[in-house]
């Protein structure tokens, strides 16, 4: 009864926030809509030093939406201004147009963007399908917790930090929710939940210590990425750039301690279930030995995925030009050192994870 209380304690703990804080509305400049090309008038190519080839474009669009929806919109796309990251359309594509007035007060109109998001649709229908027929019962539990999880992520975690609220305790108090209806979602409100919970707190606990000290002493400003600085000027609140950061590497985490964590105190369950007469420390030592067998399986995961988003980074980096000619050099930058921050205290706290989930899994799990 004791162990129940202490655990509904722990979750109002960090469920509060999301009643206590209000959310601000984020107010953005001119508008955005669909459209269709229509035609494109006119079209040069123009190549670089490198032999690379960009293409300009005049384009003839239709709207699609919004208050330009049947409306024909010509942009001129071909100019002395070269813009490295243009797209290349043509008849029938879809794209988003974003609708502005200049410093003149003259209408403008630039393509943003094609319109992906159909096909994306198509794609998670796909997923949904193949986790339910995969998973079945517990499929569907894992798309459930998956859909909460993206909710408060949209409707919680991003509209606090916009509007101001301290990124850190905003993710911490999120991440503790999300993992939460994870695991009482797929595993049910019982022991084991409990213990899981638990474990996540602690593992939680470390992660954001040493994120917190590291952070600090490696002077990350959370500023080196680029996306960074298009929020600078684009909210009338000031946003903590490093807290940010902090948040990154627990979302970045929380995932992986989830499967580690219920696996722990599930191998606990099975091994006492199968040899009841086996002593705590039996117990523990064999539990421990089959979390260790994907151990660096799921560390490796982790450090290879954020490896993967700064690939481009590195393979920059590895053209050895002033100043990264030496590896000290490299790991030196913030980018770089911002990812290294990131795997390894996130590893750490994954791997630490496994004794912490297999003690409690141990010494409080009853049949």
């Amino acid at each position: 009864m004791r162990f129940k209380l202490f655990i509904i304690l722990l979750f109002s703990f960090f469920i509060l926030p999301l009643f206590c804080l209000a959310q601000s509305d984020i107010s953005a400049g001119g508008e955005v809509f669909k459209a269709k090309v229509l035609e494109i008038t006119d079209q040069r190519e123009l190549i670089r030093e490198d032999g690379s080839i960009n293409i300009q474009q005049n384009i003839k669009l239709i709207g699609l939406s919004g208050s330009y929806k049947h409306k024909e919109i010509l942009i001129e796309g071909i100019s002395d201004i070269e813009v490295i990251s243009a797209n290349t359309y043509k008849k029938g594509d879809k794209v988003f147009v974003t609708y502005d007035k200049d410093a003149e007060g003259n209408d403008y109109f630039f393509i943003t963007d094609y319109v992906r998001s159909s096909y994306l649709f198509y794609l998670s229908l796909i997923f949904a399908l193949v986790i339910l027929f995969v998973g079945k019962k517990r499929g569907l539990k894992a798309l459930i917790s998956l859909i909460l999880s993206f909710i408060i992520i949209i409707k919680f975690i991003v509209p606090q930090i916009l509007a101001g609220q301290n990124p850190l305790l905003i993710s911490v108090a999120g991440c503790f929710i999300i993992l939460a209806l994870i695991i009482y979602v797929t595993e049910g409100f019982n022991r084991k939940s409990h213990l899981a919970l638990l474990s996540v707190f602690f593992s939680l606990l470390i992660t954001i210590i040493l994120s917190c000290l590291f952070t600090n002493l490696s002077r990350l400003t959370g500023l080196a990425n680029e996306d960074a600085m298009f929020l600078i000027g684009a909210t009338t609140m000031a946003i903590d750039f490093k807290g940010l950061l902090l948040a990154g590497i627990l979302i970045g985490t929380i995932g992986v301690l989830d499967d580690i964590i219920i696996a722990q105190i599930e191998a606990v369950r099975q091994i006492r279930e199968a040899n009841p007469s086996l002593v705590k420390k039996k117990i523990f030592s064999m539990a421990y030995e089959i979390g260790n067998t994907h151990l660096g399986a799921i560390v490796n995961t982790l450090f290879l995925t954020y490896a993967g988003v700064s690939l481009p980074l590195l393979l920059l980096f590895s053209l050895h030009q002033e100043p990264f000619l030496t590896f000290s050099q490299v790991i030196n930058n913030e980018l770089i050192a911002t990812e290294i921050v990131r795997a390894l205290v996130g590893s750490i706290g994954v791997a630490l994870s496994l004794p912490i989930a297999t003690f409690f899994g141990v010494y409080f799990y009853k049949k």
